[in-house]
């Protein structure tokens, strides 16, 4: 008589409700018993609250062995919402996670950063930036010294004895004009499907107590290339990526004149043993399926910072 499988692996993502953490938490579904905690009731929310909900988090990480921390204010908050708040929620609300999940004996925590806090460093004068885990951030926002400092206490926690720690960084990663989609899957930007498939990854990371990883598309380019890309970005692109050039000149969308950063996630596709798969011909192909996830092509859309 066959002895039954263990139970799965009790998960809790954060955040659940939003695009990324919808994502992740899909992905996980078919290896983990996972769970969702968001403010804002979806399918996908099996606990709904804030993180300073009275013993919200104490009974949503009963038995939970690990926990994706997604919820968090982002960028587009920043002009409508004070300082405090970002505060309150991005640092106090990750601090009080992780002492609920301390007190619960979660053993992973995994959290979903920002490429964003890279600010000013990210684009040097006069040459494309090149982004990987060495570069120092320079944050420029509430956002961004937000979200560093809440990477900040759970890094001190999982040197500290506390649950290990993997930070993703990820790169942009919603709906926008097709144009600028496709070429930001080259160098700045990855789906949520991928977004998600890291997670996963990091999950079952081995390794050190703490560990940080850029997350973007695969990118066509390398270091060498960076005073070209601000120079002259469709010399470098003919030569990089023909396909995506092809591809614009058939649907008569311009080609920027500069490309100013390229994030490099080569550390995690090579630890982590994730590749991210849905570059820009996977935006064209949901554009051409008229796809909500894909906005129509914009000419005149400006090729702007975070």
């Amino acid at each position: 008589m066959t002895s039954p499988a263990p139970p799965a692996p009790k998960v809790l993502v954060t955040g659940s409700s939003g695009r990324v953490g919808r994502a992740i938490h899909i992905r996980l579904s078919p290896r983990f018993a996972v769970a969702g905690l968001d403010r804002s009731p979806s399918s996908t929310a099996d606990w709904v609250g804030d993180l300073d909900t009275p013993g919200l988090l104490a009974r949503a990480l009963e038995g939970v062995e690990a926990v994706v921390h997604t919820a968090a204010l982002h960028a587009p908050h920043v002009p409508h919402l004070p300082e405090a708040e970002f505060q309150r929620i991005n640092v106090d609300g990750t601090r009080r996670l992780l002492d609920a999940a301390a007190a619960a004996g979660v053993k992973r925590i995994v959290f979903t950063s920002t490429t964003a806090l890279y600010g000013d460093a990210a684009t040097p004068p006069g040459r494309a930036g090149w982004v990987d885990e060495t570069l120092a951030p320079e944050p420029r926002t509430i956002y961004h010294r937000s979200k560093l400092a809440a990477e900040a206490l759970l890094r001190e926690a999982a040197l500290g004895g506390g649950p290990s720690l993997r930070v993703l960084r990820m790169s942009r990663c919603f709906p926008e004009p097709a144009n600028v989609m496709a070429l930001f899957r080259l160098h700045r930007g990855v789906d949520a499907r991928d977004v998600a498939a890291a997670h996963d990854a990091a999950l079952r990371h081995a390794g050190p107590a703490c560990a940080t990883f850029v997350i973007s598309g695969a990118t066509p380019f390398v270091a060498a290339d960076c005073p070209a890309l601000w120079d002259d970005a469709p010399a470098v692109l003919a030569r990089r990526a023909p396909a995506l050039v092809a591809a614009f000149a058939a649907r008569g969308w311009p080609l920027p004149a500069r490309i100013d950063r390229v994030y490099d996630s080569g550390a995690a596709q090579r630890d982590l043993g994730w590749t991210p798969r849905y570059g820009h011909e996977e935006v064209l192909a949901m554009r051409d399926a008229e796809s909500g996830e894909v906005l129509p092509p914009d000419a005149s859309q400006r090729w702007r910072p975070d």
